[in-house]
This record gives structure tokens, C-alpha cells and sequence, in this order.
């Protein structure tokens, strides 16, 4: 019999991770089977259906439509589900990636049912445990057969935390594997039409030029939840940023809501300067982060790729799980926080904002391939 691989996608962070790795089993190991389980997380077509299109990836095998919820409830959902999935196909092995809340119910799920589990973008961690994401890193890593790190920081934590040497295998950051399959295809892009087409407020015509605008993402609990902290930041954003280049702002349905609660919805979308769209697909995002003068994010794939791309990048957290993307790294990220003074400094700050494409060795847009590799090794 065939070894049947069981690949979960939960959430949109997912799919650039699983892409690649559907590719390499296709090329290098195409009598493995697989089964493509979606758990739902993100279940809107702008932020799940559109990806899988571009990326090349298939229509789910199973979709579990667990839908939105707290972490909690989407781990519950996630776990009664998946168990039924897998006593019906008993896969060899579940594969998961990254943090969501998917990736830890499957992984507590796959261990309960006595299945090979292996983690994808193991041993990050940005010992903040008020992040859900750092509880859903340790819990996984803790319970994988094989853990895929992306770096040798990402090592060092698994070896700290007792985690056996044959268990950890470095084989580079998967998400590279798809900024290099769709740079060229994003670079034929134009910024200008790619925001035209999305805005989520009527305004006039609409020019970009490269290194001209600032990207900003924000979706993280820290930054959007309180209504304080987020009007601070509307405040630099359309009092301040605005005024020294656009702000090109794909808006998160959670930060949407958040405004539109703390009445700060109409001053955004009344910026003639902010230009607020609709979730983007991964290439039309990449894109703008090409030409990105500087990009303000509290995601962590975005900082992975201003650090491939030369792209300066405030992230706008106090910690972070990726350290090697950092500028004492040798990155292109400098931690911000949320206080409007640190970022508006940074800003100001023309050498700190000076970087070059910063490449951690095996980000090469292989690690798809080493990944399949150790799996045909390990039978």
C-alpha cells in the first residue's frame, strides 16, 4: 500500500507552507498519496478560495467548516471533526504547519490516533505566551515525529527544550519556496490597478510608483482589540504617515470590525491618502510588498519576505517568533511595538531603514523538495 500523507490547511497563512509541498510530493514522490483536509478557519473566498486558485493547489479532499470562533471553539470543532477524518482514511502521516489553531488540533488529534505527525515550520518561538500562536507552536512541536525548523535559532529552541537530535531536521523556510515560484509572476504586476481594483471606498485615479508607498497590515489581538491603542495608531497613520507617501492598507475583517466599533472606520476610508482594499490574493500582496518604500506589519510571513526582498519592515510587535528576520540578524525588521513614538522614529530614521536582501542559508525556494526527500528516507 501507497503511504497516504494527510496535509491540513486551516488558515490563509497556511497555503503559501502547503503549496509547495503538494509540488514536491507531485515531482519527487508521486506514488505517495494525498489527502488535503481545509479545517475552515478561514472560510471567505478573499481569504482562503482565491489562494488555492493561484497557488496551483487542489480542491480540498475534506472540508471541515469549522468556521470562525475562539480558540477554544475552533480547536474543539477542529479536534471532533479531524478524528473522524482520520479513523476513516488511518493516513501514515499528518502534516501541519505553521501556528493557527488548526495546526494544533490536528497535531493533539493525529497523536491520539497513534499517526506519524510531522510540523512544518518547527522550533519558532516568541516566548509571549498571551499569543495564542506561541501555545499552538510548543504543544506541536512537542508532540511531532519530525520537526521541519526553517533555521538554526529555530534549532537551538528545540534543543533547550530536550528535543532529541534525530527528531529536528533544518530544512529552510517554505514560504521563500513560494515567493520564488511567483516573483515574476507578481513583478509583471501593476500596483496602481492591483489597489484600483480592490478599494473598498471610491476615490480618484490612483498612482503608485515603486518605493513611493508604505503597505500596512495589522490584525494581531494587541492592535486592533483595544480601542485605545487603535486610534493612537489611526492617528500616525492618517495624521503622519499619510502625509510623507499613500499608505496602501489590505484591511483584515477582523480590523474592519474593530474600527467600525470604535468609530475610527469613516476617518480611515476619508484619508485621501490611505487606500484601504479588500484582502488581497498572495501575488497581488507580494507585489506591493516589491515595492514597498517600507512595509508596517504585525505578520510574521510579511516579515520573512521584506527579508528575501530588501523590503524595510517596522514590525509592529514587542517580540517575534522569526529573530533571524531582524536587522541584528542581519534581516530587514525592526521591532516597534505599538507606540506610536518607536514607529514614527524608526520612520525618521533613513539608516535603520537602509537594508538589502537578507537570504538565511537554505531560503534558496528548495525546502519543499528536502522536506519529501526525508520522508521517502524515513519509508
Amino acid at each position: 500500500m501507497n503511504p497516504l500523507i494527510t496535509l491540513v490547511v486551516g488558515a490563509r497563512p497556511n497555503f503559501m507552507k502547503i503549496a509547495p509541498l503538494m509540488h514536491a510530493f507531485a515531482a519527487r514522490a508521486p506514488d505517495y498519496e494525498l489527502c488535503l483536509v481545509h479545517t475552515g478557519q478561514h472560510y471567505d473566498d478573499a481569504m482562503s478560495g482565491a489562494f488555492f486558485t493561484q497557488l496551483g493547489i487542489p480542491a480540498a479532499d475534506v472540508h471541515l467548516g469549522v468556521g470562525s470562533g475562539t480558540h477554544a471553539e475552533q480547536v474543539g470543532r477542529t479536534m471532533i471533526k479531524f478524528e473522524k477524518v482520520l479513523r476513516a482514511r488511518r493516513p501514515t502521516w499528518v502534516v501541519v504547519v505553521g501556528d493557527v489553531n488548526a495546526t494544533c488540533a490536528c497535531a493533539i488529534t493525529a497523536k491520539q490516533e497513534q499517526v506519524r505527525l510531522a510540523h512544518v515550520e518547527a522550533g519558532l518561538r516568541s516566548f509571549d505566551w498571551s499569543m495564542p500562536e506561541e501555545v499552538n507552536r510548543v504543544v506541536t512541536d512537542r508532540l511531532a515525529d519530525f520537526l521541519f525548523t526553517p533555521d538554526a535559532i529555530a534549532d537551538a529552541n528545540l534543543e533547550k527544550e530536550g528535543v532529541a537530535a534525530d527528531r529536528i531536521h533544518r530544512v529552510g523556510n517554505i514560504m521563500i519556496d513560494t515567493l520564488e515560484s511567483q516573483r515574476e509572476a507578481a513583478a509583471a504586476l501593476d500596483p496602481s490597478r492591483i489597489v484600483a481594483d480592490s478599494l473598498v471606498a471610491p476615490r480618484g485615479k490612483v498612482e503608485l510608483t515603486d518605493k513611493g508607498y508604505a503597505l500596512l497590515t495589522m490584525h494581531r489581538p494587541g492592535n486592533v482589540d483595544t480601542a485605545e491603542v487603535l486610534a493612537a495608531l489611526v492617528g500616525y497613520i492618517v495624521d503622519e504617515l499619510s502625509g510623507e507617501c499613500p499608505v496602501v492598507w489590505p484591511i483584515h475583517p477582523r480590523t474592519q470590525k474593530n474600527l467600525e466599533a470604535a468609530g475610527l472606520w469613516e476617518r480611515v476610508v476619508g484619508s485621501a491618502q490611505v487606500l484601504v482594499t479588500r484582502p488581497l490574493d498572495y501575488r497581488s500582496m507580494l507585489r506591493l510588498n516589491q515595492g514597498a518604500r517600507v512595509c508596517l506589519t504585525d505578520s510574521g510571513g510579511l516579515q520573512e519576505e521584506c527579508c528575501v526582498l530588501g523590503t524595510p519592515c517596522l514590525t509592529m510587535r514587542d517580540n517575534t517568533e522569526r529573530p533571524i528576520t531582524l536587522v541584528a540578524h542581519g534581516g530587514c525588521s525592526l521591532l516597534v511595538g505599538n507606540d506610536v513614538g518607536r514607529i514614527r522614529a524608526a520612520m525618521r530614521d533613513a539608516g535603520a531603514l537602509s537594508c538589502t536582501t537578507s537570504r538565511p542559508p537554505l531560503w534558496d525556494g528548495q525546502t519543499a523538495n528536502r522536506i519529501v526527500d526525508a520522508f521517502v528516507e524515513a519509508g
